[in-house]
C-alpha cells in the first residue's frame, strides 16, 4: 500500500471542510433520496394511534370492544407505522483510510457517505450514532437526533486521530452487536484491509471467515450494509519504475519494479481475484454491499443501491 500522507489540519480548516460536506451532501439529500431511504428502512412495527368510528369494509379484528360498549356503536383501532429508527455508522479509522490518490482520501469519502446517510436519517426523524474503530473501538457516539449532532458526527470522522494503526473488523462488529439492544440500521464503512499488503486479505483465511460469521450475526439482528471503499492505486500499479510501498497499518515496506508489465498484471489480477471472492463472502452474510472508489462519484451508485433494495423489498 502507498505510504500514508498524514496532515494535522487546524480547527478552522476542519470546520470549513465540515461545512463543505454539509452543503454538498444536503444537495444529495433530495426528496427522492429521503423517499428511497424511507422505503428501504422500515420501523419496528405498528403503534396504536387512535380510535375512529367503524365504517363498512374495516377489519372487524380491529374493533375496540371497550369503546364500542361505551359509545353503543362500533369503533375500530387505528395504527401507524412505528417510524423511529437508529442509524449506526461504523467507520474504519485505521491508517489505511488516510490514503487517496484521487481528489479525496478514503477517510474523506467515508465522511461524505456517512453525511448523506445521516442527513437522510435526520429528515426521517431517526437517531444517528457513530463508532470509530481501528483494532479496537476508539470512539463511540451514542445515537441522537438533530443537525448539530450530525455535524459533530462528520467532524469526528474528519478529525479522528487514531491511537492505533491496525484494523480489527471482527472486534468492532462484535462490540456493536453487544451494544445495540434494539434492531437498527448498521452501516459499516471500511476498505476492509485488515492484513499486511495492499490487497484485500485472503477471503478463505481464518480471520476473514470469522469476520463473515460476525457480519452474518449482525445482519440477523439488524439491517446491515457494508460500504467497501477503495482507491485505484490499490487495485493497479502505475509504471513508475522501482517503487517502495509501505503498508500504512503494519509499517512493512516492500520494493516493486513497476516497469515490469508482468508484475503489474499479477498485482492487478490478484487484487481482482480477492475483491471478487471477498465481495461474494460479504454477500453470503445477507448484508447489502456497496463498493465505492475515491476516483468516482458516489451519487449514482448510492441511489441505485437504494432503488435496488427498495424493489427487492
Amino acid at each position: 500500500m502507498p505510504p500514508v500522507t498524514s496532515t494535522a489540519p487546524n480547527t478552522a480548516a476542519i470546520l470549513r471542510r465540515v461545512r463543505q460536506i454539509e452543503i454538498r451532501t444536503q444537495r444529495m439529500v433530495t426528496d427522492a433520496m429521503v423517499g428511497a431511504y424511507h422505503s428501504v428502512f422500515k420501523g419496528q412495527g405498528m403503534d396504536f394511534d387512535e380510535v375512529r368510528e367503524y365504517t363498512p369494509g374495516d377489519d372487524v379484528r380491529r374493533i375496540d370492544w371497550n369503546v364500542t360498549a361505551k359509545m353503543d356503536r362500533p369503533f375500530v383501532k387505528k395504527f401507524r407505522e412505528e417510524r423511529e429508527l437508529t442509524l449506526m455508522l461504523l467507520v474504519d479509522g485505521s491508517a489505511s483510510g488516510t490514503f487517496g490518490s484521487a481528489s479525496v482520501s478514503k477517510r474523506e469519502l467515508a465522511a461524505e457517505i456517512a453525511s448523506v446517510l445521516a442527513f437522510s436519517a435526520t429528515r426521517n426523524n431517526d437517531k444517528v450514532g457513530l463508532g470509530l474503530f481501528t483494532d479496537r473501538m476508539e470512539k463511540f457516539v451514542h445515537p441522537q437526533k438533530g443537525r448539530q449532532h450530525i455535524l459533530r458526527v462528520i467532524r469526528d470522522i474528519l478529525c479522528f486521530t487514531p491511537a492505533h494503526r491496525g484494523t480489527d473488523l471482527v472486534q468492532a462488529v462484535n462490540y456493536t452487536n453487544r451494544l445495540l439492544r434494539r434492531r437498527a440500521i448498521v452501516v459499516l464503512i471500511s476498505d476492509f484491509l485488515h492484513g499486511p499488503g495492499s490487497a484485500l486479505p485472503d477471503p478463505t483465511a481464518p480471520r476473514s471467515v470469522e469476520l463473515f460469521r460476525a457480519l452474518a450475526l449482525t445482519n440477523r439482528h439488524h439491517d446491515l450494509i457494508c460500504v467497501s471503499l477503495s482507491d485505484p492505486r490499490e487495485r493497479e500499479l502505475p509504471a513508475v519504475g522501482l517503487l517502495s510501498i509501505e503498508d500504512a497499518e503494519s509499517g512493512q515496506v516492500v520494493e516493486i519494479n513497476t516497469n515490469s508489465s508482468t508484475v503489474r498484471q499479477k498485482y492487478a489480477a490478484e487484487n481482482r481475484r480477492r475483491q471478487d471472492l471477498f465481495r461474494r463472502g460479504l454477500l453470503q452474510t445477507g448484508a447489502g454491499v456497496l463498493p465505492l472508489s475515491t476516483d468516482q462519484s458516489y451519487i449514482l451508485p448510492l441511489r441505485r443501491f437504494f432503488e435496488q433494495r427498495s424493489r427487492r423489498r
